[in-house]
């Protein structure tokens, strides 16, 4: 070329602008590349909810106890249950009708009744739509946590995290789709199944974070100089992208492994400044419940702060454990012997977090855009079992919530019998509370499938109806 050419202005501003453009329609094609897991896609249709965040309660938190206020239960005190006089459940023989263990008030404007157990959740029943009426098919805690979190009750399905993942993509290209905050105190009973991505590629499964313990391996160690680092990832990158275009084209597994690296050391420069809570202000801290001296009820707070911070930069789903494995209802809410003396401890540390949480989103204007759900795996029985002072395992009936983007604020859905003892009114499945939050996300469960094993596999098998009733 001639040198003289490079100075000609005309030629200078023609290359300049078909350089840019190149580059501009390079990003675009990487964003939409099948091939790339992060890109973020179309949803089926608009949707409300941008964002989710799951609340699960381990253990099985007592419906009768927190939100399904059954007077008759209360006038029933001591009596037995109308028709199960005999009734035996998952751990043997029950006792007579046992009214809740703490008051029941109207709250807010529309004057749910709720206990006083979790009083700062109940203060914000007028944001909140109640379904009472849930049921699930396994009455175990384990598989029960697999159905409301997978659809399904055996291991090695995808969660429904990594199915909003696998079905849109990132929003941040720089921390994960999906995030779950283990409980402080330990992981769930199904542990990671509850945020596996199953048969879907490995790139939509979950990543573990806590605000108490550091990401596994984001550090780059010691004795490795950044500018080496910097050089070693280069060369990687390259060796990938010759081993995938040239080697092994349209491979989903090499191209998933491919991204997770990537990302990985993306989140080497975002994670620390994201998990960063001390610098939330104090009116923030103390909202939540994190300046608390109840140590797992800061750390929990901790982590629903977390959550927040999460959803704001991009992260599209969230899940947070309240509540870890272990026997006996020590750390979770499987209150089988004492249960008033283990509520009292599990609420004072799930109640103002989780309340903070849902006044914090409001005030920021993301409610409008997130969808919180409020879960877990079964009800427990309006009765003690014999011989204890706490309540069997009850899959008949229990009560979740949802609150947030296209959902009616202030309203309860669906009814268990006059004792609580199983769903009558309106009743809901899993498949049911999963085809719901697919559509507030804009998808229909329907049409969101993966090929496996000879079936079209979906979140919700071949089941599942969107309850209409309580969206917006």
């Amino acid at each position: 070329m001639n040198p003289e050419t490079l100075l000609d202005r005309r030629r200078f501003l023609a290359g300049t602008a078909q350089g840019m453009s190149s580059i501009a329609l390079a990003s675009m094609l990487q964003a939409e590349n099948a091939q790339n897991p992060n890109a973020p896609r179309a949803a089926h249709f608009p949707g409300k909810a941008k964002n989710v965040i799951v609340v699960f309660c381990s253990g099985a938190l007592s419906h009768v106890d927190t939100f399904d206020y059954k007077p008759e239960l209360i006038r029933r005190h001591g009596q037995p249950l109308p028709g199960n006089e005999k009734l035996v459940s998952f751990q043997g023989p029950n006792g007579n009708l046992t009214k809740p263990l703490w008051d029941f008030k109207p709250r807010g404007q529309s004057g749910k009744m709720t206990s006083d157990l979790l009083p700062h959740i109940g203060e914000m029943a007028d944001d909140i739509c109640f379904l009472h009426s849930l049921t699930n098919k396994s009455n175990t805690h384990g598989p029960a946590e697999n159905v409301m979190n997978t659809g399904f009750a055996f291991d090695g399905f995808p969660s429904m995290g990594a199915w909003v993942n696998f079905a849109l993509g990132s929003t941040n290209q720089n921390l994960p789709a999906f995030v779950a905050l283990e409980d402080p105190r330990g992981m769930p009973q199904s542990g990671p199944n509850n945020w596996a991505n199953g048969f879907l590629p490995a790139a939509f499964q979950g990543t573990p974070f806590s605000s108490t313990k550091p990401i596994k391996h984001l550090q780059r160690p010691a004795d490795l100089s950044s500018q080496t680092d910097k050089a070693t990832q280069n060369a990687v990158r390259f060796l990938d992208e010759q081993n995938l275009n040239s080697n092994f084209p349209g491979d989903e597994q090499l191209s998933a492994r491919i991204a997770s690296y990537q990302l990985a050391a993306r989140m080497q420069l975002t994670v620390p400044e994201v998990a960063d809570l001390k610098s939330e202000p104090d009116h923030i801290r103390k909202l939540y419940g994190a300046d608390s001296a109840n140590k797992p009820k800061a750390a929990f707070a901790e982590n629903c702060i977390l959550a927040r911070r999460l959803i704001e930069r991009g992260v599209r789903f969230v899940q947070l454990f309240n509540g870890a494995y272990a026997s006996g209802g020590r750390i979770n809410w499987d209150g089988h012997s004492k249960l008033k003396e283990q509520y009292d401890v599990h609420g004072e540390i799930l109640d103002q977090p989780v309340a903070g949480l849902l006044k914090d989103l409001k005030q920021r204007g993301m409610l409008q855009e997130t969808l919180v759900i409020f879960a877990t795996e079964f009800g427990r029985m309006p009765m003690f079992q014999a011989g204890t002072f706490g309540r069997d395992h009850n899959p008949n009936g229990f009560t979740c919530w949802l609150a947030g983007a296209g959902v009616r604020p202030g309203t309860s859905y669906g009814a268990t019998d006059e004792f609580g003892y199983k769903a009558q009114e309106n009743v809901v499945s899993p498949h049911d509370f999963h085809a719901t939050i697919m559509h507030l996300l804009g998808l229909n469960h329907e049409e969101l499938t993966f090929y496996h094993n000879g079936i079209e596999r979906r979140l919700t098998d071949v089941h599942g109806k969107v309850i209409h009733d309580i969206l917006a």
